[in-house]
């Protein structure tokens, strides 16, 4: 027997979880309906998060976009919602571009970030983007709420730094000042689980290169070093103010250094050999088209 509880409110939410801490959050339910539908999880109960209105919209605080949980991958792409959400659209790109990769329409319409977040999938499609923007996750239960930096946020496959009676409240973003991309390969373009995702973010105000890896370690991971060795490359021969296009030789060892921070495993999906070279490919694409974009703004 499988108890179903509901909260009306964010206070109801924490209370239910803080007396049942066995309880499984639900919200869109198009992660936990899998799972339960094919017998891989049988929790004692469920926790509808779905009437809570403080997990929907957005807000700013101090340069931040504070993204409520319960806001949809529609919403993030502004294929569904009020204006105000296609604005988050366009100030979160990465994370949109991201988003529109999610499965089909009824999928983005039910799915939300924070549902992505708490499965912690090394695959969520949404992980890459939060990587490379170098988001906060908020996280709250009775005794109080605490940021979490996304980095520290993911602690194995599918684990998370939630303790037992937390609930994702919502993302915390500083939304980068240059253009992002996110790009993945799979089978086909929906419907399907990516066999190498790749994220990126350029942010010229403060000189910064952001990345993400997913579906190719056992958790979502930034290439640290690719990520230094571009930033470096573009900031020591002036190429934020200058905007010309980057040397080949920049692109080719960016590209590798990308493909040598993933640790993929041979799957039913794809060789490890294979992930690490599509990690390559993706990681100069994207690059490409970023820095496209980031000099086709200065005309």
């Amino acid at each position: 027997m499988m108890e179903f509880l509901r909260a009306r409110t964010w206070q109801e939410a924490l209370a239910a979880k803080a007396e049942r801490r066995d309880a499984l959050p639900i919200a869109g339910g198009t992660d936990v309906m899998v799972e339960l539908n094919f017998d891989r999880r049988r929790p004692a109960a469920l926790l509808d998060l779905s009437p809570v209105p403080e997990l929907r919209g957005w807000h700013q605080a101090d340069g931040w976009l504070a993204v409520g949980a319960g806001v949809t991958y529609a919403e993030l792409t502004g294929e569904r919602g009020q204006a105000e959400r296609r604005e988050l659209g366009r100030r979160l790109r990465g994370l949109a571009i991201a988003a529109r990769t999610v499965g089909s329409p009824q999928i983005r319409n039910r799915g939300t970030i924070g549902g992505n977040l708490g499965s912690a999938s090394p695959a969520g499609d949404c992980h890459p983007s939060l990587l490379a923007a170098r988001a906060e996750v908020e996280v709250a239960s009775v005794r109080g709420s605490r940021r979490i930096g996304i980095d520290d946020f993911f602690t194995g496959v599918k684990r998370s730094a939630l303790a037992p009676d937390e609930l994702i409240a919502a993302v915390w973003i500083r939304p980068p000042s240059g253009p992002e991309q996110f790009a993945k390969i799979g089978t086909r373009n929906a419907m399907v689980i990516a066999v190498a995702a790749f994220a990126l973010a350029l942010d010229p105000e403060r000189g910064l290169v952001g990345t993400g890896i997913g579906s190719a370690a056992p958790t979502p991971v930034r290439a640290l070093a690719a990520e230094s060795f571009l930033a470096g490359a573009i900031g020591d021969a002036g190429l934020w103010e200058s905007r010309r296009p980057l040397p080949e030789p920049v692109m080719s060892e960016f590209a590798a250094l990308v493909s040598a921070a993933a640790r993929p495993i041979d799957d039913v999906r794809g060789t490890a050999g294979y992930r690490r070279h599509a990690l390559g490919v993706l990681a100069r694409r994207t690059l490409g088209w970023a820095w496209r974009d980031y000099c086709e703004e200065a005309r």
